[in-house]
């Protein structure tokens, strides 16, 4: 069974036998339909935090509860143990669901297209991929920031196994390991990524615009995605449907009114508010128009998510290519 997969799978036990994980953000709305949210501090999680925050998932009658988990992999854990109904996520861990055959959920929406929130961190004097040749490279496995590593990596022609000593390194562990000098290099994500950054000596390599199917086909190794326990959605299909009308007029505020926006992400984040007015100019907010292209029949995302599957599968990061197309429901649009 591949890694990544018996990862998931273990913490997915962990969580059915002790209970979700999180905690919720605003008092219960009487009524409303309640969905246990699995989110994060990254910011593909920003449309359902500013929905939450401004009463936008309220008028939709959802009473959101917030639980929140640091990997991609923890969130798809707790999907898969029945304990979130709805996640944001780096599709990464997902498609590694999908090649074992998990039909616990569904994809329904993309939010966004990020590029430069996500990187490969080095101190002064590393200006090259070559020069990390002997050296250790933080970062956590079974992430978008792992794809990406491995995937830089081989446009070199770096073994990772020979050349250099990968890291494996929980997201919340990388800030105080680079600090501290052991490892020379990261591969983060905002808003480690940004913290890191901000440190003496030390800059950015390179980004997601990097990735060989960025250059293609604007795909991230790790692009955000919206999904759904298809237990809960068969059960509340509207409240799918409002849950993704709140998303995407989240995601109309942040693009007309960023500065607003910044204010109230801080509180998630604890970036500063230049950072986090930075994060959300420089992200692609997607519309609920945009999904159509995107997502549905097969939609050009759902294209270049067959095309990171087959990466994936290279990298030795799946052990089969899933059909995509397969486990994306676009009728909540």
């Amino acid at each position: 069974m591949n890694e990544n997969r018996r990862r998931i799978m273990k913490q997915a036990a962990t969580l059915a036998a002790a209970g979700s994980m999180g905690f919720p953000i605003l008092s219960r709305a009487a009524g409303a339909t309640v969905i246990n949210y699995g989110g994060s501090a990254w910011l593909g999680h920003y449309s359902a935090y500013i929905a939450l925050k401004t009463g936008m998932m309220a008028k939709q009658n959802i009473d959101l509860r917030w639980l929140a988990f640091s990997t991609s992999s923890a969130r798809m854990a707790a999907v898969m143990a029945g304990n979130v109904d709805i996640a944001g996520t780096g599709v990464v861990s997902a498609l590694a669901l999908m090649a074992s055959g998990a039909r616990q959920f569904q994809l329904i929406a993309t939010p966004n297209n990020f590029g430069k929130a996500e990187g490969l961190l080095v101190r002064d004097g590393v200006n090259s991929i070559q020069d990390l040749k002997g050296k250790k490279i933080g970062v956590t496995y079974a992430s978008s920031s792992h794809v990406l590593l491995l995937d830089i990596l081989a446009q070199a022609k770096i073994d990772p196994d020979k050349d250099v000593a990968v890291i494996n390194l929980p997201a919340t562990e990388l800030l105080t390991a680079y600090r501290a000098n052991q490892v020379d290099a990261a591969v983060a994500w905002t808003p480690t990524f940004n913290r890191i950054r901000a440190l003496p000596a030390t800059k950015v390599l390179m980004d997601d615009s990097a990735f060989s199917l960025y250059k293609s086909y604007k795909m991230s190794p790790g692009p955000d995605v919206l999904l759904t326990r298809a237990a809960f959605a068969k059960d509340n299909r509207d409240a799918v449907k409002g849950f993704l009308l709140a998303i995407f007029e989240a995601n109309a505020f942040m693009t007309r009114k960023p500065e607003e926006a910044a204010r109230i992400l801080m509180e998630l984040t604890s970036l500063t508010y230049e950072e986090q007015l930075s994060t959300i100019k420089q992200t692609e907010w997607f519309s609920l128009a945009d999904q159509k292209a995107l997502m549905d029949n097969p939609g050009d995302f759902v294209v270049g998510l067959q095309k990171l599957s087959e990466m994936l599968l290279k990298l030795k990061q799946i052990d089969s290519v899933p059909q995509v197309r397969q486990w994306v429901n676009a009728t909540y649009l």
